[in-house]
């Protein structure tokens, strides 16, 4: 995933600047819309990658799993049961699967990589709303940036569950 990850942003950056030097050239109203389309897909794509090379250097995957925001609080596990996580949840990429196998890392490294892993997606959930900014400030089309916003936010929430349904199961390893 993490190969994928790098790969298409360095791709879909490549077509940024394409179609934004076909609308410098060309002045189409395409080009200017593509120009917009591979920005935001760029600014989602760096900033996820980004954000999670930050919390690598800052954290290297020694968060404290028994901090208080880190603990299952009483009404998750009926929401995780409403929304069938156990079911879908082994579908979902993981972008660097060895900082969770057991064979590699023990029950407590993973945990705190899971706690990092955590920090990271839910700040990727608010930063998904930054391109609502240039939206009201230069581009207009505001239901655009808020639909595609409210979807990577929910993307990235879908890894928070995961994490938070997870962790309590590693931790009984542990103790």
């Amino acid at each position: 995933m993490k190969k994928k990850m790098i790969v298409s942003a360095f791709f879909i950056i490549i077509l940024l600047i394409v179609s934004i030097v076909l609308y410098a050239v060309f002045s189409l109203s395409v080009f200017y819309s593509v120009s917009i389309t591979c920005g935001t897909i760029a600014y989602h794509l760096l900033m996820r990658l980004g954000i999670g090379y930050l919390f690598d250097f800052f954290m290297k995957n020694r968060a404290d799993y028994s901090k208080k925001w880190y603990q299952c609080r009483k009404w998750e596990n009926k929401l995780y049961k409403k929304l069938k996580v156990k079911n879908w949840k082994s579908h979902a990429p993981t972008f660097e699967p060895s900082l969770f196998n057991p064979k590699e890392h023990s029950w407590e490294e993973i945990a705190q990589a899971m706690c990092q892993a955590e920090l990271v997606h839910e700040t990727i959930v608010v930063l998904s709303f930054v391109p609502i900014i240039p939206s009201v400030l230069v581009f207009g089309d505001l239901p655009v940036f808020i639909i595609t916003s409210l979807a990577a936010a929910i993307i990235d929430v879908t890894f928070v569950i995961i994490q938070r349904y997870n962790r309590p199961r590693i931790i009984r390893h542990i103790k």
